[in-house]
């Protein structure tokens, strides 16, 4: 497996654009507003509230329908979500690395003038938006998809995996054992082409009052999982057993676990599959 070791050819310096952080934030859109949630968020908030800003070169949306909600773990209440159920729309973007603190001064600011407008939406949730930190990739294939490019490749399939590690245990310590014993265990011969791990940073103390705000996470470990494949494809061969490997080894617990597609940009495909 490689970790940023592929060489640069056709005259690109090595790393020109390098990943320094992401902003993940996971939404659910109250029932019966769903198709005008969609379009606000794509034609408008994707790009008014973090595409235009100076820094932010990469996004994505994703989509967790019904089926795929039946997939996550745990079945019951999570730190990430009080229930599975929730969590349908999931926005992910890159943030160029050295630039974290004026994007994200500019990305507080900008929101809040879109409050004040009146550009935002009130039909919705929050069920987790947090910053994070990027801090490893493991492709499956030598010459896979660079990190920075993960989200402009389509994958068919995403999977968001939240871990913590267990009193006593640290999470540098979490992170190697992801690295050196379980993902090259599943990767070789999956559909998984890359996993991009991720620490969690603070929000700025002005950032939206409906943005919550968890004490607990800053020590967990987000793993982002790029398929090639859809989810379910992958489902128990790679993840279903995940959380009992973890509990196994000693050193974390898996908290959320969730499959997600990909959105159709300039369309409603999805909205009327979300819950069943």
């Amino acid at each position: 497996m490689t970790e940023r070791s592929i060489p640069a050819t056709g005259g690109v310096t090595d790393d020109p654009i390098r990943l320094g952080t992401m902003l993940y934030t996971l939404v659910e859109p109250h029932k019966g507003h769903q198709v005008a949630y969609n379009r606000w968020y794509e034609r408008d908030h994707f790009y008014a509230g973090c595409q235009i800003g100076a820094y932010n070169f990469s996004g994505a949306r994703f989509v967790a329908t019904s089926d795929l909600k039946e997939l996550r773990l745990p079945e019951g209440p999570s730190p990430i979500s009080a229930d599975p159920q929730v969590g349908s729309y999931l926005g992910v973007y890159y943030v160029l690395d050295g630039h974290h603190a004026e994007w994200n001064r500019w990305a507080v600011d900008q929101v809040n003038v879109l409050h004040a407008a009146g550009r935002m939406f009130d039909q919705r949730d929050h069920i987790h938006t947090g910053l994070y930190r990027f801090e490893w990739e493991h492709r499956r294939d030598d010459d896979g998809v660079p990190a920075e490019l993960t989200l402009d490749h389509r994958f068919a399939g995403v999977v968001s995996v939240f871990t913590e590690p267990v009193d006593g245990v640290e999470p540098d310590q979490l992170a190697a054992w992801y690295r050196d014993v379980y993902l090259p265990s599943v990767l070789p011969g999956s559909s998984v082409a890359t996993v991009l791990a991720f620490s969690p940073l603070p929000l700025l103390a002005d950032a939206p009052g409906d943005v919550p705000r968890d004490a607990a996470a800053d020590r967990r470990l987000l793993l982002l999982w790029f398929l090639d494949d859809t989810p379910a494809g992958s489902w128990e061969a790679v993840f279903a057993g995940q959380g009992e490997a973890l509990a196994s080894s000693g050193l974390g617990r898996l908290l959320w676990a969730s499959p997600f597609i990909g959105t159709v940009p300039g369309t409603d495909t999805y909205t009327d599959q979300l819950w069943s």
